[in-house]
């Protein structure tokens, strides 16, 4: 069995965001860049049932649809204990586009996981695509996925609770939180091995992008802050009630 981590190459969530171009660009400048988090905890589920397959799980790959500069970012994912890498060598132009360059490595993995949404767009939709290029089911929104003897269970969030499923591979699971407790950390012997472990370029496929950003907008700046006396309940009430709207 070969688990497929589709990984999203973001920026770190304190960064400061800043647009190029009269606001049709996003400033890379300066970018500290990361593991989407929701890829980075289903990468380390996949670990730990590699770890307790007792060698049912052959191999975990990982992919990224970008250019050179999303390298560090895999060799990071590598370290943490991925065994080989796959980068598809294009700009990742909008959702539509990543999944069909995703759905053309991901034919022969028996499990692929997708992280429910990446941290710079919030879009959601990439793993929901990718299963219907490769016309195979998904399963949202799972917080944990378990393989006993073969069989596949997961769980997953609804409103009010959760629901228990069973799936037979080849299957996209579209991971949220709790599908880990905490990401791995890569150690120095993993940091090491990353160094020769094989990270393959691709060219892309011919694939029409069917969005485009045109600008850019940052929201409004937050209203300053009003201190009120801890006495001055009145004004507080007042304040409440026909500026913030609260009551």
């Amino acid at each position: 069995m070969r688990i497929l981590i589709c990984l999203s190459n973001v920026p770190d969530t304190t960064t400061k965001v800043k647009f190029s171009g009269d606001n049709t660009a996003f400033d890379k400048t300066g970018v500290q860049w990361i593991i989407n988090p929701w890829d980075e905890l289903a990468l380390t589920r996949a670990l730990e049932l590699k770890e307790t397959s007792g060698g049912a799980i052959s191999s975990i790959s990982i992919a990224t649809v970008g250019r050179s500069e999303v390298e560090p970012t895999m060799r990071k994912a590598l370290a943490i204990g991925a065994d080989d890498a796959i980068r598809i060598d294009a700009d990742p132009t909008d959702a539509y586009y990543v999944a069909a360059q995703l759905a053309e490595i991901a034919k022969d993995f028996d499990i692929i996981m997708a992280g429910i949404e990446a941290s710079d767009y919030n879009g959601s939709v990439v793993g929901g695509m990718l299963s219907e290029f490769l016309n195979i089911p998904s399963i949202s929104s799972v917080s944990q996925l378990n393989i006993d003897g073969g069989a596949v269970s997961l769980v997953r969030e609804i409103d009010g609770g959760s629901e228990v499923m069973k799936t037979t591979t080849p299957f996209v699971a579209i991971v949220q939180k709790g599908i880990a407790k905490e990401p791995r950390i890569p150690a120095m012997r993993g940091i090491m091995m990353a160094r020769t472990k094989p990270l393959k370029v691709i060219p892309a496929v011919v694939v029409e992008s069917l969005t485009e950003f045109v600008s850019y907008v940052l929201p409004a700046p937050k209203a300053k802050c009003k201190m009120v006396d801890a006495e001055n309940v009145k004004e507080l009430v007042d304040l409440l009630k026909n500026e913030a709207k609260a009551i």
